[in-house]
């Protein structure tokens, strides 16, 4: 009895033994948050399937891979969702270019469009190794579409591509709508007004001496649809982006812009640190750089446009400044369009030096612009009445155009050699890289892509500072002098004492004579 009683004594105390250090095992680790049991367990499991040969000596490192193993476990729950990157959300805003509403009739495909087939430029472009590409083409063209659709333009095409540091331009070159001039004049006239306003309320507060400086007039501004305000631009960064309107653009941005060499940065606000200054920020100076290179790179075929009706009692006053399409163009060889600059014309009106198409006398003012005939002919026979500027006519052939920097203006080709039948003219200017035109049959266009700067010659030299004008002349006149000291006065006091006693005594010698002779 005594014997059994030990056993089950014994067995008992190790089954508390037992239980005891099954707890140790269980028992969570302060570091890593593991118990020894769970760990033993796997590590078994992991010896069972694997096999491994010479198992002792391995073990260490088994057990560090089934630590491992919990712990990237562990982690990969806490993982973030990975970020929407700036490639995948445009693209989200351009799969809504390629849905179409439910509501639209398939009766609005056969409505004559406001939009050029872009899909054919792009083949044609592509064919004289320009272009935007297939696929982007196809995007700006849907873009271009949801725009005509938004602002209801009665007309509007690609006007190009301008490169910039951080983002570049797509540009539209759409019409004017009636009743839009006036409000954009309406604008221009209300934030004028708004400036006029604040300087007043600045000077009422802290008033400044007023100058008596007049400043030379400016150059006004041309009329919203004539010379380098007749179209409308509209630019986007990316298709399926929102289009910005940008403002007409005046003669001292152009002027401004002639002086200055600056990439674009993509930024519409961004401002334009240059010598001279340019009045405005990057959307101003944008607006200039497209009238600069659509005054001399917009070309079209001999005939394909005739001058306007409207124009034809007018010639003597003014230079033609409208066009419309020949009916009867039947088109021009490629060949011939390829080897002669002839058979090309220029459609956009030239930009004077003055900053506009066409010329204004600024020494006439607004007021006398009403005085009779004789008066403004006698005003005209006055030296000082500034010459007009005239500038070459509208359609004038591109042979005509002047070398600049020993560089020929244009360059043309034929794409293709090999299949001339199938072939288009392609003409491309060195003095605006990246504009370049096509023609083939009575099909033409034109297209920019590039920086945005005119060809400068070998190197870029920036103008240099006038020199600082002089605050007034040096002379004896308004030198000021050095006191006399009282020795030099004292000198100069005897020396006039003896020039009068020595004036006396000849004007007594004189008298002495005179009764003499009597």
């Amino acid at each position: 009895m005594d014997t059994q009683d030990g056993n089950q004594d014994s067995s008992q105390q190790r089954l508390q033994a037992a239980a005891s250090f099954k707890a140790f095992m269980l028992k969570n680790s302060t570091k890593s948050n593991l118990d020894l049991y769970d760990h033993l367990t796997q590590l078994l499991i992991k010896v069972m399937d694997e096999h491994p040969q010479n198992v002792v000596d391995v073990i260490e490192d088994m057990s560090y891979d089934v630590k491992r193993g919990l712990f990237e476990d562990k982690w990969s729950t806490l993982r973030d969702l990975p970020q929407t990157t700036a490639a995948e959300r445009l693209a989200e805003h351009q799969r809504l270019l390629f849905s179409r509403p439910e509501e639209a009739d398939h009766e609005e495909e056969l409505v004559e469009t406001p939009l050029p087939n872009v899909s054919e430029i792009g083949f044609y472009m592509e064919q004289a190794g320009v272009g935007l590409g297939r696929e982007e083409m196809q995007r700006v063209f849907l873009a271009l579409k949801q725009l005509v659709e938004s602002q209801a333009l009665q007309r509007c095409r690609l006007w190009g591509k301008i490169l910039g540091t951080e983002s570049s331009y797509i540009i539209a070159e759409a019409e004017y709508r009636e009743g839009e001039e006036e409000e954009e004049q309406n604008a221009e006239e209300a934030a004028k007004e708004e400036e006029r306003e604040a300087e007043t309320h600045e000077n009422e507060m802290d008033p400044f001496p007023q100058s008596t400086y007049k400043p030379p007039p400016a150059v006004p501004k041309e009329a919203i649809g004539t010379g380098a305000n007749k179209f409308l631009y509209y630019v986007c960064k990316e298709p399926a982006l929102p289009w910005v309107k940008l403002p007409s653009v005046s003669p001292a941005q152009i002027t401004v812009a002639r002086q200055i060499r600056k990439f674009f940065t993509g930024r519409l606000d961004a401002p334009v640190v240059s010598y001279p200054p340019f009045p405005g920020n990057e959307a101003n100076y944008l607006r200039a750089q497209i009238a600069r290179i659509s005054a001399g790179t917009q070309v079209s075929p001999q005939g394909f446009y005739q001058a306007g009706e409207e124009e034809g009692d007018e010639e003597e006053e003014a230079p033609r400044d409208s066009y419309e399409v020949n009916p009867d163009f039947e088109g021009v060889p490629v060949s011939e369009m390829a080897e002669s600059l002839s058979a090309w014309v220029h459609h956009v009106q030239h930009i004077l030096k003055q900053g506009r198409c066409t010329w204004v006398n600024l020494a006439v003012k607004p007021g006398e612009e009403s005085n009779e005939e004789g008066e403004a002919e006698e005003k005209e026979e006055e030296p000082d009445e500034p010459e007009p500027e005239v500038g070459p006519p509208l359609l004038t052939p591109l042979s005509q155009d002047i070398e600049l920097f020993n560089t020929p203006p244009w360059s043309s080709k034929i794409s293709s050699a090999l299949t001339s039948q199938h072939a288009v003219a392609v003409l491309r200017s060195n003095l605006w890289p990246g504009a370049c035109a096509y023609a083939c049959g009575k099909k033409f266009e034109n297209i920019y892509v590039g920086w945005g700067l005119k060809y400068s010659g070998e190197g870029y030299s920036p103008p240099v500072p006038p020199l600082p004008q002089k605050e007034c002349p040096s002379g004896p006149e308004i030198t000021e002098a050095l006191d006399p000291t009282l020795e030099e006065e004292q000198a100069l006091q005897e020396a006039l004492e003896e020039q009068q006693a020595a004036q006396g005594e000849m004007m007594d010698t004189d008298e002495e004579e005179e009764e003499d002779d009597d």
